[in-house]
């Protein structure tokens, strides 16, 4: 909730009670999460301008519309002064610091959802994490087939009889970090959904080593890939090992942008270069069995291109009197302003 400064209101003969204001024009927009947090408006929209300065030199032609990204924030405020998101425009272009930062919490709520309805539908599932990548140093030329290879092996993988037996369904995410050498490492994240036979006995159940194996068989690889897999502890709120946990840890950024907002130009233009032909077409998240026939019958918004601004899914209209308050983002002072 923000802080509302104290100021002078009018008398309510000179202005009505439902038109108070709750800011004031000119003063620098804070926008504070419910735990007092400030949320990162205008560092993540001064990564954008960058973003969209490195398209224009690399010629993409979106880069206008990346530079308008999240420029005008709308804000509904609730009769009791309680401001709420109501409306922005957003670029959506994969890399965008702005959108990306959207994207990672509309997909931790969205899949939140999703395993709470999964459960009860299957409430003696258990749950897995798997972590699977290949060689650390992946060319740049490579990139865009090895992502490609990885999603394919990953369906081959979840159809081998061992697998499949026990399997209800899973969620994957990609991850994709930059080596000092300019080279990329590669991740695929699951979070996997069994059923309790999984554990029941050796026939059933798969060690690190044996996961270790049928990656390599699915990747057709000649060495021996780092995998990693931990149980999800069912009845754990928190923690590392927890459901939520690795929920956020599936829905996070697909690349961070840390990664191309170096103090390098020359690097940031290679690095955004290879991510932008990379990643066209491909997609951050997927599902399949039951976590995908769940998300269906919820009829949730497309997480890459859908709603940036519910991101905790909350979209319904607020039917009381409101007011709206517009901060802009003014590119003198490099920060947002109530207007």
């Amino acid at each position: 909730m923000l802080k509302q400064p104290k100021l002078h209101l009018p008398t309510p003969r000179e202005r009505p009670e439902e038109e108070k204001v709750a800011y004031k024009s000119g003063e620098v927009m804070h926008d504070k999460n419910s735990v007092g947090k400030e949320r990162p408006w205008r560092k993540r929209k001064l990564e954008n301008i960058r973003y969209a300065e490195y398209l224009k030199i690399l010629e993409f032609k979106k880069h206008h519309k990346v530079h308008d990204c999240a420029e005008e924030i709308k804000y509904k405020i609730t009769a009791d002064g309680e401001f709420k998101l109501y409306q922005v425009w957003f670029c959506k272009s994969r890399l965008c610091p702005l959108c990306n930062w959207r994207r990672a919490m509309k997909a931790g709520k969205q899949l939140e959802l999703i395993l709470e309805e999964a459960l009860k539908r299957q409430p003696k599932s258990r749950f897995l994490f798997l972590t699977l990548t290949i060689r650390n140093s992946v060319d740049r030329e490579q990139l865009k087939a090895d992502l490609a290879k990885m999603g394919r092996a990953i369906y081959k993988l979840m159809r081998y009889k061992k697998v499949s037996k026990n399997l209800l369904g899973y969620v994957r995410s990609t991850e994709i970090t930059v080596n000092q050498d300019g080279s990329y490492h590669l991740h695929m994240h699951l979070l996997v959904m069994v059923t309790p036979t999984y554990f029941k006995d050796s026939s059933n159940y798969i060690p690190q080593t044996e996961w270790t194996k049928l990656w390599q068989k699915a990747m057709k690889l000649d060495y021996t890939p780092i995998v990693n897999v931990e149980v999800v502890k069912p009845n754990q709120a928190k923690g590392k090992s927890s459901l939520k946990a690795s929920a956020l840890e599936t829905a996070k950024y697909q690349t961070k942008s840390a990664d191309y907002m170096t103090d390098d130009d020359d690097w940031n233009l290679q690095v955004i270069g290879d991510l932008e032909f990379a990643l066209r077409g491909s997609r951050q998240i997927s599902f399949a069995g039951l976590l995908k026939e769940v998300r269906k019958d919820l009829q949730l918004d497309d997480m890459a291109n859908g709603d940036l601004v519910h991101t905790d899914g909350a979209s319904e209209e607020i039917q009381a009197k409101v007011q709206i308050a517009v901060a802009k983002f003014d590119f003198q002072k490099m920060n947002y302003f109530w207007s």
